[in-house]
This record gives structure tokens, sequence and C-alpha cells, in this order.
């Protein structure tokens, strides 16, 4: 009997999941941008693209209002959209300056609300590298889209100018009706019904998407200074786990902090399975040679992975070594400021030196003749006034205090200092 109704379910679900699925219209996914370009901006279009992938969306509309903003942001965001298998549609509602101007130009259609702009991209600094860098950029997006380029970089370098828009000297920025003229933007439309319209979209179900606590958080986890913040908290407790491995407290901080770390760059879209696998499992080998192994195989391999896993997060580069190594040395150094106040594990007993030698416990170290003080012993020299003793078979420099001395006497030991010992003639 059971196995009728199993037979009867999948048979149900075989009729109405495909229906269903046919008769799905794809939608059209619009994501509203306003404000500065940042990482924030970055989670919300990699948030909306990942659903437009998923979904088979039939053309994604991005209306866009901003004075610019991060340069780095900018440019992760024109290769998302550049590799986008959709439509794509940049709707410039007020303004797409700078940064905005290059999210602009990595879009197939570029429409233009009434009395909207685009253009005005020197970065700041405005030193010759940098613009030197954006302009390719600029150039390069818009030439792959079949815009002419020129207009590109004279939104980026004012000295180029463009004939009957910019003067040399002049930053080119370009009204509604100048972009369409020059061929940058297909038509002005008063709003995204006449944008959805003019692309024969009208009828297609909308999903919007803006900025959320999601975005926020994704933008906030992927500043740098927070990535090295968590990756010094990450190194520092690990450390600490290391010296005080039974309470899991720190263990628990690491685990924490590269879950975070890896939580900004996948809500970003710069973070998949292989980094937390290679996170994941450099935190379970370092526990297992916490709390069994103790041999160093596992903390050697587990070592290595943490390290892979936060290098591919920290961006692959030669700015993800320096992060690396300076957020290392700043929790070695916390390290070695608390760990007199920390509790020691059976692990750190192993490794590290617990006993002093100390002279209360017998042991004398090489430039301290304290013990020998008021000891007798007899010369092997002459003392003139330096010579040889010996004291418990022992044989030693010594002085004495100003007199000769013969070889064969008897001497005492009269004061120490450091590895000067002073001896004179012993009475009887």
């Amino acid at each position: 009997m059971r196995t009728v109704w199993l037979i009867l379910f999948m048979l149900c679900l075989a009729m109405f999941v495909p229906v269903s699925a046919q008769n799905e219209q794809p939608s059209v996914v619009v994501v509203v941008m306003q404000g500065e370009i940042n990482e924030t901006q970055v989670a919300l279009l990699h948030r909306a693209y990942t659903e437009a992938r998923d979904k088979n969306a039939a053309a994604v509309i991005l209306e866009l209002d901003t004075f610019g903003g991060l340069v780095d942001s900018a440019v992760k965001m024109r290769d998302m959209i550049d590799s986008m298998p959709v439509r794509t549609i940049c709707f410039v509602k007020n303004r797409a300056w700078s940064a905005g101007a290059l999210i602009s130009l990595a879009h197939q259609h570029i429409v233009m609300a009434q009395g909207s702009s685009i253009g005005a991209a020197e970065p700041i600094p405005a030193t010759e590298k940098n613009i030197s860098a954006l302009k390719a950029e600029f150039a390069a997006t818009a030439g792959k889209h079949g815009r002419n380029p020129r207009i590109a970089e004279a939104m980026v370098d004012k000295t180029m100018g463009y004939p009957g828009y910019a003067g040399q000297g002049q930053i080119l920025s370009l009204t509604d009706s100048q972009a369409v003229a020059v061929g940058y933007a297909e038509m002005i439309a008063a709003d995204r019904t006449a944008v959805l319209t003019h692309y024969g979209l009208q009828d297609s179900p909308l999903r919007e998407y803006a900025v959320n606590w999601q975005d926020y958080a994704g933008g906030w986890l992927s500043m740098a200074a927070v990535k090295f913040f968590l990756l010094t908290v990450m190194f520092l407790s690990i450390l600490v786990e290391f010296k005080t491995a039974g309470t899991g407290v720190a263990g628990l901080l690491a685990v924490a902090s590269a879950s975070l770390l890896f939580t900004g760059q996948w809500l970003l879209g710069y973070a998949g399975w292989l980094e937390a696998l290679l996170l994941l499992m450099g935190l379970l080998l370092l526990g297992a040679e916490f709390f069994v192994a103790g041999t160093g195989i596992f903390a050697a391999a587990g070592t290595l992975s943490l390290f892979a896993g936060v290098y591919l997060l920290a961006g692959a580069g030669n700015t993800a070594v320096y992060s690396i190594l300076i957020s290392m040395l700043l929790a070695i150094g916390l390290f070695l400021v608390i760990v007199r106040r920390l509790p020691s594990s059976r692990l750190w007993t192993k490794l590290v030196l617990r006993e002093a030698e100390t002279g209360q416990a017998g042991f004398i170290s090489g430039n301290d003749h304290s013990a020998y003080q008021g000891k007798t012993g007899k010369t092997l020299t002459a003392l003139r006034p330096a010579g040889r003793i010996e004291i418990d078979g022992t044989v030693l420099d010594v002085v004495s205090e100003g007199d000769f001395i013969q070889p064969g006497l008897e001497v005492t030991v009269i004061e120490t200092t450091g590895n000067r010992m002073v001896v004179r003639l012993t009475k009887h």
C-alpha cells in the first residue's frame, strides 16, 4: 500500500511541476540603485542578478541615480553586468555621474529619463596614473557595446574635450538629448512603463530589488578595515586556543571571525564552496590537533588549508598577501602581550619549557658565579693577580686582592660579581 501511495505522489509531481514551469512567464528584474556606489550596491546587484539567472529572467533593468562613488565597486559591477546572459538595460533616472557612468556603459541598452545626465567621471585624486587607468576602462566598456570610446575617454580626461559638447579643460557630461544624439542612449523615457513598452516587456511580471539589510551587511563586512579586523581576530583566537586548548571559547571566536569573513565575500559573489571548504577543513584540522593528535601534522595541514582559504577570500593577489602578513604580525604581537595571563593547555606545555633553572634549585648560569661565594680551593697557577684555581673539580679564572699568590696554596672566594671572582689566602 505504501508503494502505491508513493507512485501516485510521483505521478502527481510529474504532472503538475512541469506544467507550472511551462506556464510561468519570464519576469523582468528591476534593480533600484540610488546614492553612493559602494560594496553595498555590489551586494544588491549580485543578489538581483543571481535570481535573474536562476529564474531565467527576460531582462534586467537597472534604475540608476548616483553622483558616483568607489571606482573599485563600479568595476566589480561592470564585470558582473558584462557577464549577464540576459538583456541588460540601464534607465538613468536623474544622473549617472563618475562611477555611475561606467556602470551605465556596461549595459547593452541605455535609456535616459527626462532631465537626466551622464558623465563627469574624473577620478579623485586626478593623478596621471588614475586618469590613464580609468580612461582605459571607460573606453573598453563603451567600445564593447558599440559606443564611441572617444566620448567615454572625454568623460574621464578633461584635457581631451569633445567638439560641440566640451572644450579642452572641461570634463564631458551629456544631457538626456545629447546622450541620444551621440548614440550613447537609445531613447528618452518619462518613466519605467515607457522603458518596458519600448523593449516589448510591458506584459512581463516585475521583480523589484532595492537595498536591504542583507546588502548593508555584505557591504559592511567587505570593507577593507573590517576584513583586516576579522583576519586579526581569527589569527589571535587560534593562538589563544592553542595556548588554552580545552575551553573552546577562543576556538568559537575564530570560527565566528572566519564565518563573517566568508559571509561578506559570499554576499558580494566573490566566495564559493571552495573557499568555504578550505576554511572549514583548516579549522577542523586545527581542532583535531588541539584535542586529539598533538603531533603537529594536523596543525601543519590545517594551517595551509586555512591560509589558502583566507588568501582566496582576500582577493588572491599581492594585497591579499600583505593583509594576511600584517594581520598575522599584529595578532602575534597582541598574543605576546596577553600570553602570561592565559592558562596553559597540555598541548602548550609539550612545546614550551615551563620549568626555570634557578639558583635556588641548584642551577648556575654561565655568567653567574655567586654559588662559589665563601668556598675554598687551590691555586693551579700563580695569581699575578689573575690566575686559575680549582674548586670541587671545577677550574675557574680568578683574581687576587692584588697580592701575589703561589701555586698550590688554599684560597677563599670573598667576592663574586657576575663571572668575576676575587680570592684571598685562606687563614687557618
